[in-house]
């Protein structure tokens, strides 16, 4: 679809559009600019275009994000974002309308204006007292340190990045950079930002370079209070600079995909809505893997799902944590749990076909159920959606083990350790490096990530059982026996009871993986003492 042409105009109730943005008539008749991301601009141009008629979900993602591969939410977020604005003080319903299942019409009459009317705003309005929308924020130019000022184009380069990245984050909505960069060079308030922009993050930071080393520190502030609510400094050298300022963009973007959920789980709100169940329902997801944290984790899941039946969120995230239960061994429930996973993941995968979540609880299912080669396909379309959703990396590298490609497994760990060093699922990420040096019969190798892994997460009983094999292997008895107990102890099942029945309750993958577990972990845990039957 064609962008607007230069003075061209479209009038409805309060507001004007055209290509330089929207504006709404203040109580002089003036029109003032109405901030709103560079998404939003385009989805409201898409159905004002239609002159009334039903425009498919499909369509507006195809203009909107012509050639990009994101997931149906963000359309949602984008036309809520809309109707704050444009359904302040409205009677009579929203002037964007929902058909069920197809997609959406502008119910507003819009009257069309060839020439162009003189706007010339000396200040942007804060048009809307409403709360600012969860998830929202501002990316600011990146200020350049540097006595050099030829590199302003990274510090820039950085902010463009980010704002991309920040916007594939699944319910986010991120100030368009154009609106961000009026911002460039001003000492600026985040809070008056915030106002301004009617965003509740800011993210600011700056870079300095000298000689090969360059330094970029990054700060996210909470626009509504002024706090700072997390920090991080990367060093490093300049040999390859749009690498460099791709690792850090990914690094950032990836840490703020947790560190904005955590952030608005902890607002206090008193009446919670789906929404907010959810959220905090991811938030926990980030905490140590626990019997009583994955418990309360589907307890916030299933509230958000009571509140709303039909969201495809609650629906995706309560399967993957129920099936998380069944695989870290921690339900007494496990076949009840598989069930009710599998019947929410195909509920959300039939609403919503483009959800990266969806896809990515349909893999762990699969994955649950020994479908391995299943399982990996919708893994890697989870990770298309949303390449931010590190957690689906540790899956899929079990899958790929499972299914004989056993040289892809580090690399995949290795990949999400480097991107989230300080990720709260490291454990799981240092148990699988682990898990592949034992089966390639590099014990001692294998002995130094479990232990890593052990300390990252003690709650984990796989983690155990592998100690205790490596151990048993090395001729370390005592340590051997000890890690066995405590597997038992920490086990919700008898599986760790004898051999037989550590592999009645486990597919191990084709022939040649088989092969390798009998001849390293299950020999090492029968050194450790695991009886046959």
């Amino acid at each position: 679809m064609e962008a607007l042409a230069v003075g061209e105009t479209f009038l409805f109730e309060a507001f004007r559009l055209d290509r330089r943005g929207l504006f709404r008539r203040d109580e002089r008749g003036v029109f003032v600019p109405v901030a709103i991301g560079s998404r939003g601009f385009e989805v409201l141009r898409v159905l004002i275009a239609a002159h009334g008629d039903l425009v498919m979900k499909d369509e507006i993602m195809a203009a909107v994000w012509p050639g990009t591969v994101v997931e149906d939410n963000n359309l949602t977020v984008q036309i809520a974002a809309l109707r704050r604005i444009l359904d302040q003080g409205r009677a009579g319903g929203s002037c964007i309308q929902t058909v069920a299942g197809r997609g959406y019409r502008f119910a507003a009459v819009v009257t069309r204006q060839a020439g162009d009317s003189a706007i010339s705003p000396t200040r942007v309005a804060v048009i809307d007292t409403h709360p600012s929308p969860p998830l929202s924020i501002v990316v600011l130019p990146f200020t350049n340190l540097s006595n050099d000022p030829d590199q302003e184009y990274f510090a820039d380069g950085i902010t463009d990045d980010l704002t991309t990245d920040l916007s594939r984050i699944a319910g986010s909505f991120v100030i368009a950079r154009g609106t961000a960069f009026t911002y460039k060079g001003k000492a600026v308030d985040a809070k008056q930002v915030g106002r301004e922009l009617g965003v509740r993050y800011a993210l600011e930071g700056s870079i300095r370079r000298a000689g090969n080393q360059v330094r970029v520190n990054a700060q996210l502030i909470d626009a509504e209070t002024d706090a700072h609510l997390w920090a991080e400094r990367f060093d490093r050298d300049t040999h390859d600079l749009f690498a460099l300022q791709d690792e850090i963009t990914s690094r950032i973007a990836i840490a703020l995909d947790s560190e904005l959920v955590i952030a608005e789980a902890d607002r206090p709100t008193g009446h919670p809505d789906a929404l907010d169940y959810i959220l905090r329902g991811r938030a926990a997801t980030y905490k140590p893997t626990s019997r009583d944290n994955l418990d309360k984790t589907i307890s916030l899941f299933e509230r958000a799902l009571a509140l709303d039946p039909r969201s495809v969120e609650a629906q995706s995230y309560l399967a993957i944590e129920l099936t998380a239960r069944v695989l870290e061994d921690m339900t007494d429930t496990a076949a009840a749990d598989l069930a009710r996973a599998e019947g929410l993941a195909e509920q959300a995968l039939a609403a919503s076909p483009r959800s990266g979540i969806a896809h990515g609880a349909k893999a762990q299912v699969l994955r649950t159920q020994h479908r391995y080669e299943e399982a990996i396909p919708e893994y890697e379309m989870a990770l298309a959606f949303n390449p931010y959703r590190l957690v689906a990396y540790i899956p899929l590298g079990w899958c790929k083990l499972h299914t004989g490609s056993i040289d892809e497994v580090i690399p995949l760990a290795e990949k999400a350790i480097r991107l989230s060093p300080r990720d709260p699922l490291i454990s799981s990420w240092y148990s699988q490096i682990g898990a592949v040096h034992l089966l390639q019969s590099r014990t001692s190798e294998a002995i130094v990530w479990f232990e890593k892994a052990r300390s990252a997460n003690p709650a984990r009983s796989i983690v155990h059982a592998h100690l205790a094999s490596a151990y048993a292997l090395k001729g370390e008895n005592e340590l051997a026996a000890a890690e066995l107990a405590e597997a038992r102890r920490l086990s919700g099942d008898d599986r760790y009871t004898s051999i037989a029945r550590l592999k009645a309750v486990g597919f191990l993958g084709v022939t040649k993986i088989r092969a390798l577990y009998e001849a390293t972990y299950f020999a090492g845990l029968r050194k450790a003492g695991m009886p046959e039957e």
